[in-house]
């Protein structure tokens, strides 16, 4: 499909390409997005279009966990929007998504900062946006504390978007929001959107989107019945290339597990935790497991391998034989370890390759052996 075509547009192969990425396949979206951006600079496409191309690819990292190549995209998005007469829808999604990324890597301020520069908490675009806008700044306005703000704000969101059925939690989880703004004043309403946001992205089907609501749901029920809801979190977020969202998850369990007097099982998920946040540029989610660590009388250790997209031998053997249709006990029998083992080489696949367990056997064949 074009992304020059006359007629068409380039707005129709743009949303092509982010549907991989909203169903757990970035890579996907990423090669799309390298052709399409190729094709329209081949053809004199320089201004809007290239600006949308480097933010919305600057996106796709962001959702994989990549924080800091997603942020010099986006800024260089936002640049080349600016210079470009016409270009405000191009401007709107630079602004949100970089906000969304520096709240990840934990700079509050310097997102407020952007919020106010723009007067992004002021105006709603007459326009569709990616990320949506308002639910965007709602995540800045829970960053800040300001929670009665953000609940205001993140119904009116739901009841526009409840009047047009559009209820994925993927393009929107302006529930998982709610839910998190309401679970001190109104807990018994939080759980009940936390679920629903749940039952949501299990209607979907996506992992990282099912991970991500089993997590808010975890934190706003508490108690006993959270732990199990984090350990699904976990499970599913290991399934998707979604290092952030993994890594935000094994440090909330880590931290329900410390409260509920399971310093080992704590330790394990915090320094896993502390691990993903290092490596996807989270300083602040980082600086959340070591406080962690620190109340439950525990030591950071060493990271305990290095940052690289390429596989180790036993993750391409473990990622070939899932390919192919074999189930975990078989995996593990033939590579010699545990089940357990097989799943945190295939997580670490998925984040690498970003892909699920669909697009597995497509990024392998995709993917250079070392030494090739």
């Amino acid at each position: 499909m074009s992304w020059t075509d006359e007629n068409r547009g380039f707005e129709v192969p743009v949303a092509v390409a982010l549907l991989f990425m909203y169903c757990d396949q970035p890579r996907r979206a990423e090669e799309l997005f390298a052709d399409g951006m190729a094709e329209c600079e081949h053809r004199g496409w320089r201004g809007s279009h290239l600006a949308q191309g480097q933010t919305l690819l600057g996106y796709i990292r962001y959702r994989r966990g990549c924080l800091p190549e997603a942020e010099e995209l986006v800024r260089a998005g936002l640049h080349t929007a600016e210079r470009v007469e016409g270009a405000v829808p191009a401007q709107w999604f630079a602004i949100g998504i970089l906000i969304q990324i520096l709240l990840a890597r934990g700079r509050t301020t310097e997102a407020r900062r952007l919020a106010d520069t723009y007067h992004y908490g002021d105006v709603v675009p007459n326009a569709v946006i990616f990320p949506d806008p308002r639910t965007v700044y709602a995540e800045l306005l829970l960053a800040e504390g300001r929670l009665a703000e953000a609940a205001r704000l993140l119904a009116r969101v739901g009841d526009w978007l409840e009047s047009r059925d559009w209820h994925n939690p993927s393009w929107c989880p302006w529930q998982l929001g709610l839910a998190s703004a309401l679970a001190r004043t109104a807990p018994d309403q939080a759980v009940l959107h936390a679920q629903d946001a749940a039952k949501r992205a299990r209607d979907f089907g996506a992992a990282s989107a099912i991970g991500q609501a089993l997590r808010v749901q975890a934190e706003v029920t508490g108690g006993q019945a959270a732990l199990d809801l984090h350990t699904q979190a976990v499970d599913h977020l290991e399934r998707s290339p979604a290092a952030y969202e993994l890594a935000r998850a094994l440090v909330g369990h880590g931290a329900a597990l410390v409260r509920s007097g399971r310093l080992h099982d704590a330790a394990d998920r915090l320094y896993q935790g502390l691990e993903g946040a290092v490596h996807c540029g989270a300083d602040g989610l980082a600086a959340r497991a070591r406080r962690e660590l620190s109340a439950a009388g525990l030591r950071p250790l060493p990271l305990r391998y290095a940052q690289t997209d390429m596989l180790t031998g036993p993750e391409r053997r473990a990622a070939e034989k899932t390919a192919q249709g074999h189930p975990a006990p078989v995996v593990a029998k033939d590579l010699r370890i545990t089940e357990q083992g097989v799943r945190q080489l295939l997580s670490s696949v998925y984040r690498k390759l970003g892909t699920d367990t669909a697009g597995l056997a497509d990024a392998l064949e995709n993917c250079h052996r070392p030494g090739r």
